[in-house]
């Protein structure tokens, strides 16, 4: 089977970045990944953006990134899946790639929240849901959430500070990422008395809105050749993506059987899983979508990783730190590092290639080979999943 490799990574620091506009910080990523893989240049680019037309009044930001970065006449296009449009470019980079009609793609995720401030950016963020039925009634993404959160502490007699966990471990692994937007570690009680967002979501169960773009160089690697000027990184392991997965769920939460089960997230990781023949066992870390605590309970277990209706105690017994059974959101996740839009499946993507390559320091796990990254667009309307390896 062909194999996809990931030949170069590059990212913004995570943060409110008034000074810097959309295209600028994307091509700072850019560039930095065309360094990190000894100056390929791409064919295809691959944008993953939420809010451009929204917040930044841009649209065709495809072509707009690809004129910016000095790379026209390539085939430039974004791709949208709210908060999967990273997950979702990367795996139409990945394709695009295995497919072998593209031997090098880019894959760009790009978000500028600061163009808007206010009621103006949660009006953005509403149009992930359905305008018709959920944002047309002020329902915000928080506030949904929230409301989930609290359906899910009802039926599972989950105590207020069940969730402090998810906050507690991404703080923690934020401390050392140089790219995160809050590296400060905090307590049990900061989580506690936390300014309540929208009951009993408090600001430490939701991830900043954050400006930022990262960026990969795919290429299958029959067709990579090491050459002169190659950076010192690939004296460590390349890393390959392994297996690629996606699927969609109801647009509204109310269609649902069961709002408390995040379908998709299982059905994408279990294509990816398949596709590469392994088993939950096999996988060494976990990169969730954390927009917020509930999701993230509710990932694990949709993926397998607990039961239905205890994910949240995974965070509470420490096992999704970074020497726990199932380390999670190893560079601080959405909530340390930053959500960061339409960028944010394609930092997950940077941080686990830098993991795998063992480039991680501080924040390394132990003999990685195998990274599941998922994405989620919504309350997991959408949802993305890629399995990375080191090829030893």
């Amino acid at each position: 089977m062909t194999e996809v490799i990931i030949a170069g990574i590059g990212q913004t620091e995570v943060g409110e970045h008034w000074e810097i506009g959309l295209r600028d910080l994307a091509y700072a990523a850019i560039h930095d990944a065309i360094h990190d893989a000894g100056g390929l240049k791409p064919q295809s680019l691959f944008v993953g953006n939420m809010l451009a037309p929204n917040l930044s009044r841009q649209a065709h930001v495809g072509a707009l990134i690809a004129d910016y970065a000095g790379l026209t006449g390539i085939e430039a296009v974004t791709v949208e899946a709210a908060g999967a449009s990273g997950g979702a470019a990367l795996r139409q980079g990945y394709l695009a790639v295995a497919s072998g009609f593209v031997d090098v793609a880019l894959v760009v995720g790009v978000e500028k929240f600061t163009d808007k401030v206010g009621s103006e950016v949660d009006e953005a963020l509403a149009t992930a849901s359905d305008s018709d039925f959920e944002a047309v009634q002020g329902m915000t993404p928080a506030a949904q959430a929230a409301l989930l959160m609290k359906r899910y502490m009802h039926e599972n007699e989950v105590s207020a500070d069940g969730f402090a966990g998810f906050a507690l471990t991404a703080h923690a692994n934020g401390v050392a990422n140089k790219n995160a937007m809050f590296r400060k570690a905090i307590k049990a009680e900061t989580y506690a008395k936390a300014e309540m967002v929208s009951d009993p979501l408090n600001m430490f169960d939701m991830a900043p809105n954050a400006d930022g773009a990262a960026a990969l160089l795919l290429t299958r690697r029959e067709l990579y050749h090491p050459r002169r000027g190659l950076p010192s990184s690939f004296s460590n392991p390349l890393v390959k993506i392994a297996g690629s997965g996606a699927s969609s769920d109801t647009l509204a939460l109310h269609d649902r059987k069961d709002m408390l089960y995040f379908d998709t997230a299982q059905l994408s990781a279990g294509k990816a899983m398949k596709q590469v023949g392994l088993t939950l066992d096999g996988i060494d870390f976990f990169e969730y979508h954390d927009a917020f605590s509930i999701y993230a309970a509710l990932q694990l277990e949709a993926v397998g990783f607990a039961i239905k209706g205890s994910g949240w105690k995974l965070a509470a017994d420490g096992s999704i730190g970074l020497k726990g059974k199932i380390p999670c959101a190893t560079m601080g996740g959405m909530k340390a590092r930053g959500f960061p839009g339409g960028a944010a499946g394609v930092y997950q993507a940077v941080e686990a290639t830098m993991q795998l390559r063992g480039q991680a320091e501080a924040n390394q796990v132990k003999d990685a080979k195998f990274g599941l990254i998922q994405s989620l667009g919504g309350p997991a309307s959408t949802a993305v999943s890629h399995i990375l390896q080191r090829l030893d």
